[in-house]
């Protein structure tokens, strides 16, 4: 069972998931990080790391953002790889909690 970035993840995109994942599994986009269902081996290290709790196991994920699966599946194959950690967006402590941000996702 692949974990998955969801909502809470976008503006803010902290990176220290990145750090622990001994795959390289995390894509980068300009505002926001997936990873690819198909690199990760459910190795429970991310979900800890992450300062917002964006990172669930797909069984776990929050009702009402299921859609999260497959975006994390899509972008995955069409952004880079990401394997050492970098500051969190500028304004990220102003987006942290904030609802609704899908519509802010930058591909």
């Amino acid at each position: 069972m692949p974990f998955v970035v969801t909502e809470d993840c976008i503006k803010c995109k902290y990176t220290d998931c990145v750090e622990v994942c001994p795959v390289d599994c995390f894509h980068e986009g300009p505002n926001f990080l997936v990873i690819d269902p198909d690199e990760c081996i459910d190795c429970t290290l991310c979900e800890p790391e992450c300062p917002i709790n964006a990172i669930y196991p797909e069984d776990d994920v929050p009702g009402g953002q299921e859609h999260f699966i497959p975006l994390n599946a899509e972008l995955s194959k069409e952004w880079p790889v990401i394997t050492a950690r970098k500051d969190g967006l500028p304004d990220a402590k102003e987006w942290e909690g904030k609802p609704d941000k899908l519509k802010l996702l930058e591909r």
